[in-house]
């Protein structure tokens, strides 16, 4: 082998980590280097971070309003994975960077404003450059796509489509607060075929979700998964739901950060989400439970990124998951070390 190409093989498993040293960002800097892949920790200071030196993993400084600095950051990565919100203020500017380098962008927005401004602006430019952009791959978003699509199977349209998600607590990420006080767009549903803002006051129902939950009171409260579904599930109806519970906690500003509760930092939370996606009078189901919803967000992502660096992903372009991957396969590859779920058909 030669040394060329050794370089371009440990560049094609490079990723470059904007926000490492945030909660998320280190689970998935973690993650990444499980899967043998080489992350490069982008933080704002390096001088303030200490644990990614100590474990061999390159830090470099950059921050979201220095376009020379990202760029320099980026520099040899294969993919950048964006951890670092409020995305309405980071995403433009690192995907950017990523198109300006020629390689793929994912993040883990929930906010629906900065995902559908990153499918808007990126597609023509990812698609000339033949890379992907991936907004929304994390627990909001991405996933209830991936289950979404999963539970559609060959249907290629469906009079509604709704998710409920049910957790057991949500202790909020700092970066959780800051996110929430500073998105005040009016979440969207799709009503009637069309994107509409959510009713208000929300709506409330109960919702029987599968043990250990079993029946919930639930709020509408969408997230990036209604734009991210939207782009390629043709649905009169998509809506998503909360539980109260959840809601309560992550509305209640005593409510502590996440703790960690096993030796890979996770915490206790329990997660549960389930789509139902009905076409006339047959309904399809499937349900996925999993721990911590901020670190079940670096195996989804990382999975993600892994697919495509190996050429298992389809297309290019601004994508959602669904349209990128075998929204199955990719379910399975993640049971049961992060998730099981069940699929029923009625």
């Amino acid at each position: 082998m030669t040394a060329h190409s050794t370089k371009a093989s440990k560049q094609e498993r490079t990723v470059a980590v904007f926000g490492a040293a945030g909660h998320t960002g280190r689970f998935v800097v973690a993650e990444l280097r499980r899967r043998s892949m080489t992350p490069i920790a982008v933080v704002r200071d390096p001088a303030k971070v200490t644990e990614f030196k100590e474990r061999d993993v390159e830090v470099r400084g950059a921050s979201a309003e220095d376009p020379d600095a990202l760029d320099r950051a980026l520099k040899g990565a294969a993919a950048v994975i964006n951890c670092a919100g409020p995305f309405l203020a980071t995403a433009n500017a690192v995907a950017s960077a990523a198109l300006r380098a020629g390689m793929h962008y994912l993040d883990v927005t929930a906010e629906q404003p900065s995902a559908q401004a990153t499918f808007d602006k990126f597609d023509h430019a990812a698609q000339e450059a033949g890379v992907f952009v991936i907004p929304a791959m994390g627990f909001y978003g991405g996933f209830a796509d991936l289950l979404v699509t999963a539970a559609m199977a060959d249907w290629n349209s469906a009079d509604e489509i709704k998710v409920g998600i049910a957790l057991d607590s949500w202790h909020p990420t700092q970066g959780t607060r800051i996110t929430g006080e500073k998105n005040t767009a009016r979440r969207m549903v799709v009503a009637n075929g069309q994107l509409a803002p959510v009713s208000q006051p929300a709506a409330e129902l109960d919702w029987d979700f599968p043990e250990p939950f079993a029946r919930q009171t639930v709020v509408e409260l969408p997230f990036s998964e209604i734009v991210v579904i939207a782009r390629h599930a043709h649905s009169t109806e998509i809506r998503t739901y909360l539980n109260r519970t959840a809601l309560r906690d992550v509305r209640d500003p005593a409510t502590p950060v996440p703790k960690p509760a096993d030796d890979a930092g996770r915490s206790a939370q329990v997660f549960l989400v389930e789509a139902l996606v009905r076409k006339g009078g047959h309904i399809r189901r499937i349900a996925a439970q999993g721990r911590d919803i901020y670190a079940f967000s670096a195996p989804l992502i990382c999975e993600a990124v892994q697919r495509i660096l190996d050429g298992r992903a389809r297309g290019n372009g601004a994508q959602a998951p669904g349209t990128a991957f075998d929204a199955r396969d990719f379910l399975n590859a993640l049971a049961p070390q992060h998730l099981s779920f069940t699929v029923s058909d009625y």
